[in-house]
């Protein structure tokens, strides 16, 4: 079971995992309303190192990110259900619109974002690239998404 860490937890967490020789993936996004195609991401993003990081947008980004409305589930709620997957190594909280200052001051090995990166700018491609860090894309489990699943929700009578 993971852990939700501070910053500084995780940059520990970090600084072990290198010394061990072990890989770090990294992740980040909202992760509202989870569901299986969230755990099949994440299953897929730990396999490809040692230990999985997840960046979580905070509320308050959340809501600048996604509108009103959003998050349906408060942050520490949907950290305390990451960190209770078995993939996922640690969970951070953090309230910026990109995860850049996070992935500069951890600097994972991978970098794994959605497969939906393929076809738009990937905004901290150039960060990871800057430190020598791979970007690798996750193909997305086909009809899993939060916002097909809160539409079929508003759909019901």
């Amino acid at each position: 079971m993971g852990q939700i860490l501070t910053l500084a937890e995780a940059v520990r967490a970090r600084t072990a995992l290198r010394e061990a020789g072990q890989t770090l993936v990294f992740t980040n996004g909202h992760f509202d309303l989870l569901h299986v195609g969230h755990l099949d991401y994440l299953e897929k993003a730990r396999a490809l190192g040692d230990a999985l990081f997840i960046g979580l947008n905070g509320d308050a980004s959340t809501t600048r990110l996604k509108g009103a409305g959003r998050p349906l589930i408060p942050a520490v709620e949907r950290a305390r259900l990451l960190a209770a997957l078995l993939p996922v190594s640690g969970v951070i909280i953090f309230e910026a619109e990109t995860a850049d200052a996070l992935l500069q001051t951890l600097q994972p090995d991978i970098y794994a974002k959605g497969g939906d990166y393929r076809h738009k700018p990937l905004p901290e491609r150039s960060t990871v690239e800057a430190y020598g860090g791979q970007v690798r894309l996750i193909d997305f489990l086909p009809e899993h998404s939060t916002s097909a699943l809160i539409a079929k929700i508003k759909a019901l009578p």
